[in-house]
Formats: structure tokens, sequence, C-alpha cells
């Protein structure tokens, strides 16, 4: 496969999002107060700094799963709210979807690229991983170079930082990643993506999983013709 765009896509569903569990305060501090000159504050690793040295399997069973709310800025840049899931989708030239994770509402994309590539990686062979600014992230880049792949991922505006810019070849290549974007929208607006009816991360992906064949076939046979 020439490139591999990888994006999430909003499901809505049909029931309550769940309860967030508090987060747990503050360890009381040390006798004493405060901590010593020069010792290191410790903070707790990241669910991307987790996945580096996890399995495929690990990383799929610590990715939440429940209905939750999440947001997500569409492509005018306005905020957009639901209540259900996220849908992570590898798609291959041709509009061929490779891979799929479904995951809480509230999950971050970036949270997904490891295990999303990782699977995509031992079904297909590709050249190019293409991501939007959710994804630009040290540990990602490194992972699809890991791979055997060429990152080609849209800056993230931070503060104080100028937007790094493709070179003309990787932005011609980047215009691609369109292709993630019609297979969502065929997804919701052929195959039944946009009308869940069922409750449960089991079910809602067992539901969407008949649409991505059905879309699979479809795109394979456009393809052959």
């Amino acid at each position: 496969m020439g490139h591999i765009s990888r994006d999430a896509t909003a499901i809505e569903a049909r029931e309550r999002a769940a309860r967030k569990v508090k987060k747990a305060k503050g360890l009381a501090k040390a006798k004493g107060g405060r901590r010593k000159k020069g010792e290191a504050q410790s903070k707790p690793l990241t669910r991307l700094e987790r996945q580096q040295s996890m399995s495929l399997a690990e990383m799929l069973a610590d990715l939440p799963r429940v209905c939750d709310c999440g947001t997500k800025r569409n492509s005018k840049g306005h905020p957009e709210h639901w209540v259900g899931y996220k849908l992570h989708l590898d798609v291959a030239d041709g509009g061929i979807p490779i891979s799929c994770i479904l995951t809480a509402a509230s999950v971050n994309d970036s949270q997904v690229a490891l295990p999303l590539a990782t699977l995509s990686a031992q079904r297909v062979d590709n050249l190019y991983d293409l991501m939007d600014s959710a994804y630009d992230a040290q540990i990602i880049i490194e992972h699809s170079l890991a791979l055997g792949h060429v990152p080609l991922i849209d800056a993230h505006t931070r503060r104080g930082q100028e937007k790094r810019a493709f070179a003309p070849h990787e932005a011609q290549r980047f215009k691609e990643r369109t292709t993630i974007e019609r297979v969502f929208g065929r997804l919701k607006e052929e195959f039944g993506g946009r009308m869940v009816r069922v409750r449960g991360p089991a079910k809602v992906m067992t539901s969407l999983m008949f649409g991505i064949i059905a879309l699979t076939a479809d795109q394979l046979v456009r393809l052959v013709n």
C-alpha cells in the first residue's frame, strides 16, 4: 500500500453517558511537607508513554470503551459535542478499511495511534502514514519510523511555536488523506454508521463492523470494475 490515512469519527449512541470517576486526591505530604532541594517531582506516565512498553493486547485492553461525552473540532474549526463512542480507522489507498478500534468518545485520537498502527502493520505493508495535527507527538512519529514508514503529520500549532510546513512533495502526498474523510462519510450515510440503535461497546462495534465489511466489499468491486 502507498498510504495509510488515520483518523477518528464520532459515533452517537442511544444510551446514557457513564458517570465520570472522580480522581483521587493527591497523597498527603510526607513529614516535613516540602520536597528536598534538588529532588525531582515524579509525574505519572501518560497513556501514550505507557504504550511504548506494551504489547498490542495490553494497549487495546487499556483503552476505555464506555459510552461517555466527547468533543471534536469539525472541518471549520468549531467544537462538536456528542454522547457515545469514537471509531478510529486506518484506510488504505482506494478507500479500503484496514483496521478499526472503538473507544469511549472522550479518548484522544493520539492515544489510539500506536495500537492502530501496530494492528495495520500486521495486515499490510505501507509506505506513508498520513495523520492530522491531533497525532503530532514525537512518540507517534518514532513508532511510525520504527515500522519502516514515513510519517506525514500535520503540525500542531503550539504556543510560542511556528507551524511546521510540509515540503512540496510531502504536501502533495498529504492530500491523499481526504480518502478517510470520504470513507467516514460513506459509512455514516450509506452503511448505517449514523443510525446505531444498539447499546454497549460490543454491540455498537458489531453493528459498525457490518457496515465496514459492506463498505469494503463495495470499494473492492469498484476498484476491480
